[in-house]
């Protein structure tokens, strides 16, 4: 592998391809997640499905941005390609901040209101379906990005990685609440998922690739 941070590769090469065609199908599953989420947060009066189809959203717009990454090739400038990268790679820094200001302040807000949702199996079915996936497309995506030396494509995965961490959060605070009535697991375990989603999002805005 390089000892840097530039990538190597052509629309042909079958990494390029293996490439869009994760982020295809992870723009794609998290789209129809996001749905289901926020319609069935909207039945259950449930802040964590309404945050989880939230961050869904969040993860299209990330996914986006990497095929519009990938999708440059190499037919571009090395300084172009350097100035594409960096900017694809602050956006999905900035998604990461997105993301923590928000889990922290629906952590916040739900325990201070003391309003529990109803209990929801099809949330709980979502989370784990999610929790299944997730981890996968984030180390298919983790070794790509590896050989590819991409680093927004690895800071996309971690991203990934968030969201399986947010699909425990909101399983821990389902089941909870539908086996044991103990609602206040869900926002307890969000402000962990927080730590996690600043550091990775300061990381990535300052450039901390991790290639090698």
């Amino acid at each position: 592998m390089r000892d840097n941070c530039e990538e190597d590769f052509h629309p042909s090469d079958p990494l390029y391809k293996k490439g869009l065609r994760i982020e295809y199908f992870n723009v794609s599953y998290n789209i129809l997640e996001a749905i289901a989420a926020l319609i069935l947060g909207g039945i259950a009066s449930s802040v964590a499905l309404t945050g989880f189809g939230l961050d869904s959203i969040v993860e299209s717009l990330s996914g986006i941005v990497l095929i519009w990454r990938l999708s440059k090739g190499r037919g571009l400038p090395k300084e172009k390609e350097e100035k594409i990268e960096e900017r694809a790679q602050k956006f999905v820094a900035v998604t990461f901040f997105i993301l923590g200001i928000y889990v922290f302040v629906q952590s916040v807000l739900t325990l201070l209101d003391g309003n529990p949702p109803e209990e929801s199996i099809g949330g709980i079915i979502l989370a784990i379906l999610s929790l299944t996936i997730m981890p996968i497309v984030g180390k298919v995506k983790m070794k790509i990005g590896k050989q590819l030396n991409s680093r927004a494509l690895i800071a996309d995965a971690k991203e990934t990685f968030a969201c399986a961490f947010l699909s425990v959060a909101l399983l821990l605070g389902l089941a909870a609440n539908y086996f044991w009535g103990f609602w206040q697991a869900d926002p307890i375990a969000g402000f962990v998922i927080v730590y996690y989603l600043i550091k990775e999002g300061k990381e990535n805005w300052e450039g901390e690739c991790g290639c090698n």
